[in-house]
């Protein structure tokens, strides 16, 4: 029961903090605005750490713990793929390229006897 309490009240402070980060966000933005005279690299990295300080902001919300644990959850289930070969890859790859290839030659000729049929039945082809 306290549990559910306490996640009330973190869900409750959660505008907050979505509020601080959009505050950091716009302040860098005027910030580098203000100082676009200094050197890229070191705005860049002013940038740097601004993005670490909201990502970390935003790790304690909800939704930022969702997002991670959605994120972990995903790497787990990519590490469960089995990925194909090299010579399965090829393949497969040089299977689409034939069939693609048959295909095209299939509908060109198609759209010719279409053509050919439209033209002979409007008599605009001998």
């Amino acid at each position: 029961m306290s549990l559910r309490i306490e996640n009330q009240n973190e869900t409750k402070l959660d505008w907050l903090k979505w509020l601080f980060i959009g505050v950091l966000l716009v302040a860098g933005i005027a910030a580098n605005y203000y100082y676009n005279q200094q050197p890229w690299p070191l705005r860049l990295l002013a940038w740097l750490f601004l993005l670490a300080i909201i990502a970390s902001v935003a790790a304690m919300t909800q939704k930022g713990k969702q997002a991670i644990s959605f994120a972990r959850e995903s790497r787990m289930e990519l590490r469960k793929v089995v990925w194909p070969t090299r010579q399965e890859t090829v393949q497969t790859t040089l299977m689409i390229a034939v069939m693609v290839l048959v295909l095209s030659i299939i509908l060109w000729a198609l759209d010719g006897v279409l053509v050919w049929l439209i033209g002979w039945l409007t008599g605009q082809r001998g």
